[in-house]
């Protein structure tokens, strides 16, 4: 049990900066891309078919990171200048980015086993570490993933609060103010999508390597799994400031996927229903709130019947010496 919840953490921590990708072209852009789903395993094919080829896997990430951003800056000028339809636009880069990651990987599955990868660039310091604290190897592994998903949460403040993040923050916004201020808003559309896909495919090559290979299907429903992500941290952690938010969706992928690892534990439940376990979790974070929202509002009702006015010393509501109030 122990070991299940662990590895759900060291999952969770990677999809976290899937999910900061997700929430910057979904929350800050509100963009609505499906590029993710092809994105993901661009970033892990990429990683993987480099690792085989023996370029350092440190390497291998950076390439995946600027693989994916080219994704999502076409999504934005097919949006931006081909005047295609943002759900559109995101379909058509997820179906054609299938075809091009099975030309970078050349077959469908590409095994990372007895390869240099992260972890065994590592292995050195885990020896030495277990000869000191038993399981140190998950604890090397969290460590490491949890440095790197904090500086990608840094870097994203970070551009977030400078002048071109403001723009592209205020052209999920409001692009009408934008533009009143001589703004281009398609520059700042597709560059919010470059970095969100740079995010994406950058996780694609971590999981690739995490789990020791990369497949061609490893991005179906990836889409789904960042928007859990968001809507859990968003809603258990309800947050104002940028940096907390950031946090808060962090916190939201790695508690999706102690979720999932703490519903498979359950007898009725195979590996194959994993979709169907994320859907409802997806679902369930929608409706929550409404309905808490709907409660409160209810609870409210009655509670402004005591605001009407007092009876007159005239007998009748809202009577006054001049004559009766008129109701507004």
């Amino acid at each position: 049990m122990a070991a299940a919840l662990i590895g759900a953490v060291e999952a969770g921590l990677i999809f976290g900066v899937m999910a900061l990708g997700v929430y910057l072209s979904f929350r800050v852009l509100n963009f609505p891309d499906l590029t993710v789903d092809g994105s993901f395993v661009t970033g892990a094919a990429l990683a993987s078919i480099l690792v085989v080829h023996g370029v350092s896997p440190w390497m291998a990430n950076l390439a995946a990171l600027v693989a994916g951003a080219t994704a999502g800056l076409i999504t934005g000028v097919l949006h931006a200048w081909g005047k295609i339809n943002p759900l559109l636009s995101g379909i058509l880069m997820m179906i054609a980015l299938y075809s091009i990651n099975l030309r970078i990987m050349g077959r469908p599955n590409i095994p990372l086993l007895h390869q240099r990868t992260m972890w065994t660039d590592l292995a050195p310091w885990t020896e030495r570490l277990q000869t000191v604290v038993p399981g140190a190897d998950h604890l090397i592994v969290l460590f490491v993933l949890g440095l790197m998903v904090l500086a990608m949460k840094l870097i994203l403040d970070w551009f977030l609060k400078t002048e071109i993040g403001l723009a592209v923050r205020a052209t999920g916004d409001s692009p009408r103010m934008v533009r009143s201020f001589s703004g281009d808003t398609r520059r700042f559309v597709v560059l919010g999508l470059a970095v969100s896909n740079a995010y994406v495919a950058f996780a694609g090559a971590l999981m690739a390597q995490y789990g020791g290979f990369a497949d061609i299907g490893m991005g179906i429903g990836m889409i789904v799994v960042g928007l859990a992500s968001v809507i859990i941290g968003e809603t258990l952690f309800r947050q104002t400031s940028l940096h907390r938010l950031t946090a808060a969706v962090i916190a939201g992928a790695v508690l999706y996927r102690i979720i999932i690892a703490l519903a498979l534990r359950a007898r009725f439940l195979e590996t194959g229903d994993v979709k169907l376990i994320t859907a409802l979790i997806v679902i369930l974070a929608l409706v929550l709130p409404e309905w808490r929202g709907g409660r409160k509002m209810t609870k409210a009702k009655p509670a402004s019947r005591s605001l009407r006015p007092l009876p007159s010393e005239g007998g009748e509501v809202g009577a006054s010496p001049g004559g009766r109030l008129q109701d507004l």
